[in-house]
């Protein structure tokens, strides 16, 4: 497929064959985001290729990370629990609670939420879900804490923006980190909270090098290499 006038305008920023600094990437962002003058904020995302095999049990890497500066967006959050905890649901602000009533209108297609969580007692109900909500990510699960009893704190992290983080194919991890419109300080500090919690989930079946390359782009601008020793500090 052709690159377009602007893709390629963008590219021109980016120093072919060198990995560049995290200051580096984001200042070439800026540029570009000025430059191209999308009529949408676009987002800011973040790839790293690890060096783990997603296929083994023990090489999994999946979480969830408290983005300082938020993500830039409104959340809209899913609680399912029993009848007796929706109201403490509705009041830690989520949008959508319920239990059974909840599961068969998601089951109907009825989904309007962008963050499911569950209580552990709903876990076996939910199960019922799992070909409508895992295909779409939305599938809650105790690693990234989206399985608790703690709504309150669920709802409120989730809110504020919280980015799920998990392998796929080849060992590649993809996330969104934020928007254009961010300050480049508010983008690296919500960057660095990222790289941070996937090199803490290392797991411990992952032999040799761990973090084996990282990559920021927009939604749709060029990729920028970035350098693994100058990302932090």
């Amino acid at each position: 497929m052709k690159a377009s006038k602007r893709i390629k305008k963008a590219r021109e920023l980016v120093i072919k064959d060198v990995q560049h600094s995290l200051d580096q990437a984001l200042e070439i962002i800026a540029k570009y985001s000025a430059d191209a003058k999308t009529k949408f904020d676009e987002s800011v995302e973040v790839t790293m290729k690890l060096g783990v095999d997603p296929k083994q049990t023990d090489q999994m890497v999946r979480g969830a990370v408290a983005m300082p500066n938020g993500l830039g967006k409104s959340v809209r959050v899913a609680v399912f629990s029993k009848a007796e905890r929706v109201k403490e649901a509705e009041k830690a602000g989520a949008d959508v609670c319920g239990s059974e009533e909840l599961i068969e209108e998601v089951k109907a297609g009825k989904i309007d939420f962008d963050v499911c969580i569950a209580t552990p007692d709903m876990m076996v109900q939910l199960s019922k879900l799992g070909k409508v909500l895992g295909p779409k990510g939305l599938m809650p699960n105790p690693k990234p804490g989206t399985v608790t009893d703690d709504i309150d704190g669920a709802v409120k992290r989730a809110k504020a923006g919280q980015v799920e983080y998990k392998t796929e194919k080849a060992g590649i991890v993809q996330a969104a980190v934020g928007k254009v419109s961010f300050t480049l300080k508010d983008l690296k500090e919500n960057i660095i909270a990222l790289y941070n919690a996937v090199l803490a989930a290392k797991p411990s079946g992952s032999k040799g090098t761990y973090m084996k390359d990282f990559y920021l782009s927009t939604s749709m601008g060029p990729s920028i290499r970035v350098d693994l020793g100058k990302i932090v500090g």
